[in-house]
């Protein structure tokens, strides 16, 4: 694993481009910082200034190189180099509120943002006008949108927000795409349609994954839960709750493991075998070893009184010194992934090996 500090500021969110040479991160405010790896250091290249708000999501697509934003100035844009300089196109998303997260479609032909307007915006190019459009699905969904996932057919998109719901939906556009063939989550996928609605996740939905296959979906909620739904097994639901902090994002790094991270500022390991077999593994992050003296008595409650710990240090013992709050694969397909990124309100970037 390897730590790099990008300041003091926190990072809300991080995307990488095709060969990993180059990270888009935002550090908690209206610019998104585009870095390149030089030798063992990054440098800045470019600055991405359009926002007027905090940026809370970005996504670089792998194949056409465009990279989406999206802000709580209730924006989204499209970034396109063109002669060395990051152009922005503004995209119609039509909300009143602040954009939450956004991400590319597998194809990269469209586009889902979630925002606090209790809608999501499908987005896509619309040739003849040469401008980005967008579809609204608000069916059901009442409160905030707080994470998304596509299916790998393109269609159907996870979405967890904080309403307490996580919900895979259809997102068929016709003027843009073929008639999707049937998943295991269903047959029928109008524009909107609702394939799953799981009611009660127990908090925020913070992240939402599918496996490899698209066959299971996976999210973490503010009640320190994770669960799995399976469509090969009726949608059964499997949920594993701990004594952990929340988590906050979850990723999936081969068809039965599982990485998410949060409030506890490193990553765990889950397993999900089938219906009811959803376990914990094991803690990513080897802690760092502190010496420590012997404490008097009374420092023992000083201590207990000012931080509510008894102990001595201020250090927290992972790489990361606060909440991780996105992961990213960085190398390997989702169905082997070999190495992710992680990025923090500590300012940090860390980058895991996954051992299989």
């Amino acid at each position: 694993m390897s730590l790099y500090s990008f300041g003091l500021e926190p990072l809300s969110c991080h995307s990488w481009n095709k060969d990993r040479t180059q990270i888009a991160v935002s550090p908690n405010n209206n610019v998104v910082d585009i870095y390149e790896k030089k030798g063992n250091e990054w440098a800045k290249i470019h600055e991405l200034t359009e926002h007027s708000g905090r940026i809370t999501g970005i996504d670089w697509a792998p194949e056409s190189n465009r990279i989406v934003t999206c802000a709580s100035d209730r924006n989204a844009y499209v970034w396109t180099l063109k002669d060395g300089v990051w152009k922005p196109t503004l995209v119609l998303v039509r909300i009143n509120r602040a954009a939450t997260c956004v991400r590319w479609s597998p194809l990269e032909n469209k586009f889902a943002l979630g925002s606090g307007a209790r809608l999501i915006s499908v987005c896509y190019f619309e040739k003849e006008n040469d401008w980005w459009l967008s579809k609204h699905i608000k069916k059901s969904i009442r409160s905030t949108v707080l994470s998304l996932d596509w299916h790998p057919n393109n269609i159907l998109l996870a979405a967890g927000s904080a309403d307490f719901h996580c919900r895979v939906l259809s997102t068929y556009i016709k003027d843009i795409e073929d008639k999707p063939g049937p998943t295991a989550w269903g047959a029928k996928m109008p524009f909107g349609e609702v394939l799953l609605e799981h009611k009660d996740c127990g908090g925020w939905v913070h992240g939402v994954t599918f496996s490899p296959s698209g066959d299971q979906l996976a999210w973490t909620a503010h009640n320190s839960s994770i669960t799995v739904a399976d469509a090969t097994q009726g949608k059964e639901i499997t949920m594993l709750t701990n004594n952990r902090l929340p988590l906050l994002d979850v990723l999936y790094v081969s068809p039965t493991e599982l990485v998410a991270a949060g409030h506890d500022c490193c990553p765990y390991q889950f397993s999900y075998k089938g219906p009811g077999a959803l376990e914990f593994v094991k803690k990513l992050d080897i802690p760092k070893q502190s010496s420590k003296g012997s404490l008097t008595a009374m420092q023992h409650f000083q201590n207990l009184d000012k931080r509510a710990t008894d102990d001595d240090t201020n250090e927290v013992g992972t790489l990361h010194q606060n909440s991780i709050t996105q992961l990213c694969v960085v190398s390997g397909e989702k169905a082997k992934v070999e190495k992710y990124s992680s990025v923090g309100l500590d300012g940090a970037l860390v980058i895991w090996d996954f051992k299989h």
